[in-house]
């Protein structure tokens, strides 16, 4: 009887440490994922202010220099999909600007600063 215990001891203490060992070893994966995604946080303090016009406007002068070769001048789409009615997050819009999209864009994180970006997406939002 004293055997079986700690043999179930054992087993339990085992179980435990390969429990441990697995969610140390998930939240290194978590980690490496959050570092090669799209969606990383982001200072999104711009986004507590409705864009003035010439913030808006900006984002259009923007837009023609640096995507509407892609994008087309209208955004409807070119060589790079349609920018009208973008669903998905403005922090995520940032980030493809910034990173780009492996054989698909390239990265402005070297061209736009992160006011120019904030600009871009004001200017996509006004897009419908």
């Amino acid at each position: 009887m004293n055997r079986e215990i700690k043999a179930l001891g054992v087993a339990v203490c085992v179980s435990a440490a390969s429990l441990s060992g697995m969610l140390v070893f998930a939240q290194v994966l978590r980690n490496q994922a959050r570092a090669t995604s799209h969606e990383q946080p982001a200072d999104e303090s711009w986004q507590l202010w409705k864009p003035a016009p010439e913030v808006i406007a900006d984002g259009g002068k923007l837009f023609l220099n640096s995507c509407a070769h892609c994008h087309g001048a209208d955004a409807h789409g070119d060589e790079g999909p349609d920018l009208h009615d973008l669903q998905m997050s403005d922090r995520h819009i940032v980030n493809v600007i910034k990173k780009g999209i492996k054989g698909e864009m390239p990265s402005f994180a070297k061209k736009l600063s992160d006011a120019d970006s904030a600009k871009l997406v004001a200017y996509l939002r006004t897009l419908s």
